[in-house]
């Protein structure tokens, strides 16, 4: 058989960041040479870029940075309503000069059932579902992707059944982030003082009552004699993290992957928030930052519901210590169960990476080759 040629169809780059982008590189890597991204730009911002070929098609109108929020959304309404139709020809015209075999779509944003027509192309369909309809598509969009293509790909198995339960009973298979053998670090067995609670990555608004929970209950244990510092990367500066009885370090400069690599196998605690406030999102969508987490040194603290896929996920596996609550207290007792236990949670944790989130096997899984 060919090597398979895939052309990729999402609302951002590949390289943007954020979970989707890096479940996509993460995918193709190794395969650059296989895949071309096409992708819609609704801004004049310079993208970034890696191995793989990228074109994009111009969304209008462009979002500007002098554009006011009530310009920002007459835009996004012109584009998203009014040039919807404009937008999603210019897609298809730009696919139809490329050679590939697959189209994939990744169902998010207005656009993503551009090539659902079967008139359009003979080409297989293959479809991702990273988050529920409700938080990034709609219902008639998902719905149309879900019967339409020759291949459904979910983010979890949750959302897969999900999906059967609503649009009807078809295969899918359940495609993920995932970690390299040589990315499986040993556990952490021994801590030295202060121990390091790490967290990467920006915070939505509200992710911000979890943050202040999680302080709140560090100091706590401050006052008990247990000295902790909080490590924050890419984070923004948090006005109640001021004056506390703990350390907060932000570091804010760029990094690579393989350097955030080297702070999660550093760190003693990896904090895993998810939102209370978005069931559609916590009970399918499983965190990239979650899989990373798997494969580091140390344990992962997960503070969100208690029902949500990831926490169904980690207590099944007692890879992760679960916090379901917003009560410092209560947070702080599992916080120092980590302190003063084993390292028996981070050691499932690489077990569950292995079997579950091994990534040669989920790229084996994504490029099965059936196209005759």
């Amino acid at each position: 058989m060919k090597n398979l040629k895939i052309l990729t169809f999402q609302y951002n780059s590949v390289y943007q960041h954020g979970g989707a982008g890096r479940v996509l590189r993460r995918l193709f890597e190794g395969r650059e040479a296989q895949v071309t991204s096409l992708f819609i730009k609704t801004s004049g911002a310079s993208d970034r870029t890696g191995n793989i070929n990228e074109l994009s098609v111009s969304a209008f109108p462009l979002q500007r940075k002098w554009m006011r929020w009530r310009f920002r959304t007459l835009a996004i309404w012109l584009r998203e309503s009014f040039f919807k139709d404009l937008i999603n020809k210019r897609v298809r015209e730009a696919a139809s000069k490329l050679d590939f075999d697959v189209i994939h779509v990744v169902n998010h944003g207005p656009f993503s059932t551009a090539f659902c027509d079967a008139s359009y192309s003979d080409k297989p369909l293959w479809v991702s579902f990273h988050d529920h309809y409700s938080t990034c598509s709609t219902l008639e969009d998902a719905s149309k992707l879900w019967k339409a293509s020759d291949r459904r790909l979910v983010i979890s198995i949750e959302m897969g059944i999900e999906y059967q339960r609503l649009f009807g009973n078809r295969d899918f298979d359940v495609i993920t982030d995932g970690v390299a053998i040589n990315e499986i670090s040993t556990p952490k067995s021994t801590k030295v003082a202060p121990a390091v609670i790490y967290f990467a990555g920006l915070l939505h608004f509200d992710y911000l009552p979890l943050f202040r929970a999680l302080a709140d209950s560090i100091d706590l244990l401050i006052n008990k004699g247990v000295p902790l510092k909080l490590v924050l990367r890419g984070t923004q500066k948090l006005d109640f993290l001021d004056n506390r009885k703990f350390e907060v370090e932000y570091r804010q400069d760029f990094v690579t992957d393989a350097q955030v690599k080297l702070e999660l196998d550093a760190a003693d605690i990896l904090y895993l928030p998810i939102k209370f406030n978005l069931p559609a999102f916590y009970l399918y969508s499983l965190s990239t930052k979650m899989v990373g987490y798997l494969g580091s040194s140390g344990t992962i603290h997960y503070h969100g519901p208690h029902d949500s896929a990831a926490c169904n996920l980690l207590t099944k596996y007692q890879a992760a210590k679960a916090s379901t609550s917003l009560d410092p207290a209560e947070i702080s007792k599992d916080i120092l169960s980590i302190i003063e236990g084993d390292s028996s949670l981070s050691a499932n944790a690489k077990e569950l990476a292995i079997n579950q989130f091994e990534l040669e096997k989920i790229q084996s899984r994504f490029w099965v080759n059936n196209i005759s």
